[in-house]
């Protein structure tokens, strides 16, 4: 790969996570409980993840901040209009997931 300066990686980066997040928005018939067992992340994940790099800057976002800009809406609306409960199958495999090491 060519070497990329610092800024422009940012940029990329930037807009990969943007994309990734616009296409989770869309996609409400995947839930996070799916998305844990097969790629070991979810949205809530990703909103975790952008608190703690907003936290490492001490820039001010809360829970509730960072999962609305993931989810596109408050958190408590996107699981009253998309969230359903666990099946076994998946609760089972979540937790077969969680047990072994990473």
């Amino acid at each position: 790969m060519t070497e990329i300066d610092a800024a422009t990686r940012t940029e990329l980066e930037a807009a990969v996570f943007r994309r990734l997040v616009a296409h989770l928005q869309t996609r409400t018939d995947v839930q996070n409980i799916d998305l844990m067992n097969m790629a070991g992340f979810c949205r809530n994940c990703l909103s975790n993840w952008l608190k703690d790099a907003a936290d490492e800057r001490q820039l001010p976002m809360s829970k509730d901040d960072s999962r609305e800009a993931v989810y596109g809406m408050p958190y408590s609306e996107w699981k009253r209009l998309h969230q359903s409960d666990a099946t076994p199958e998946q609760q089972a495999a979540f937790t077969k997931a969680a047990a072994e090491p990473h």
